[in-house]
């Protein structure tokens, strides 16, 4: 089946998606968020995020029907967020495309959070997928993956060691005082601060045992004792330095894994990638180094259904055996 209809549902932490796509072309994609529930908290509740996916998930899923133009009965295949995530908030999402599957008799297909994520860039883009290098980067997930096929061939070639950048971005904008969810709000004040004043460390850029791992504990900490050695900082030079040494570490090894492998694609996915400095700095040297950059739409970088839908989409057309349910 060269272009199938899927449906995609993405529960696997506070936003509940849907996304309806006929081959690589988009038709809908539909997000309720529970984050302003989540905010006065500092972070995500797990159970309030498993609560509000069972409140949101049919209302999502009709008006992504609607948005399409399709009904139920015509999708061909459904497409789900197995993880990684959060236990209850994927239960929400399994359960609800296993119970469509089996009601209608269509194939299942549980997928992978991050492929999903990198897989979005084949949506409404009809250039061929010789291989790339893929930076994820969420609030959960840091890692370089080497994909040779979305579908049989990704491999890891760095991840984590501690926070993830997303994370990291969230507790250094609480220590700011800042608003949640973290990301936006130092990406909002950065751009009023100087991104040099403070030389905060680059984590294991200098560690070729983890050449390509992440670690932004040490970074989290160096900002914690700066703010309490400096009572008269300025919130938004911290802020842009902090977002400064990210994205440089980020970018950094990416090109690096990208030329080491002999690869001149890098495709940046994941919520860390709406981050305006993250795609400029980017830009700039990937131009420099001649590799072609993609990053997604802005809509498409948080979770969604879309990216779900789309991994699906490529998992049918290339003839993979459905999940069991």
């Amino acid at each position: 089946m060269s272009e199938p209809l899927v449906l995609g549902i993405e529960t696997s932490c506070d936003e509940t998606a849907v996304g309806i796509v006929r081959g690589r072309n988009l038709l809908a994609n539909v997000i309720s968020s529970s984050v302003d529930t989540h905010a006065r908290f500092g972070g995500v509740v797990p159970e309030i995020a498993s609560r509000a996916h069972l409140e949101a998930i049919h209302n999502v899923i009709d008006q992504a029907l609607r948005d399409a133009d399709v009904s139920i009965t015509d999708i061909d295949a459904f497409g789900v967020t197995a993880g990684p995530g959060l236990i209850g908030a994927l239960l929400v999402g399994t359960s609800a495309a296993s119970g469509m599957a089996l009601a209608l008799n269509k194939p299942l297909y549980g997928v992978n959070h991050l492929t999903a994520h990198l897989s979005v860039d084949t949506l409404n883009n009809k250039d061929s997928f010789d291989g790339a290098i893929g930076l994820l980067v969420s609030g959960g997930h840091s890692s370089i993956l080497k994909i040779g096929d979305y579908i049989t061939d990704v491999e890891t070639l760095g991840t984590t060691m501690d926070d993830a950048a997303g994370e990291a971005f969230d507790k250094i904008a609480r220590l700011l005082k800042l608003s949640f969810p973290g990301g936006p709000a130092i990406d909002k004040i950065s751009k009023e601060g100087n991104a040099s004043a403070i030389n905060f460390p680059r984590g294991l850029s200098n560690n070729d045992d983890h050449r390509f791992d992440f670690s932004f504990s040490g970074l989290k900490t160096a900002v914690s004792r700066y703010l309490q050695q400096t009572p008269s900082h300025i919130v938004a030079d911290v802020a842009a330095s902090f977002q400064e040494a990210v994205a440089d570490v980020l970018v950094s090894k990416s090109i690096d894994a990208a030329k080491s492998q002999g690869i001149s694609t890098i495709i940046i996915a994941g919520g860390v990638a709406a981050n305006s400095r993250l795609r400029e700095l980017a830009q700039q040297r990937c131009d420099l180094a001649k590799i072609n950059l993609r990053i997604p739409p802005l809509a498409l970088c948080t979770d969604n259904g879309a990216m779900v839908a789309s991994l699906t989409s490529l998992a049918v057309s290339g003839g993979h055996k459905p999940s069991a349910l």
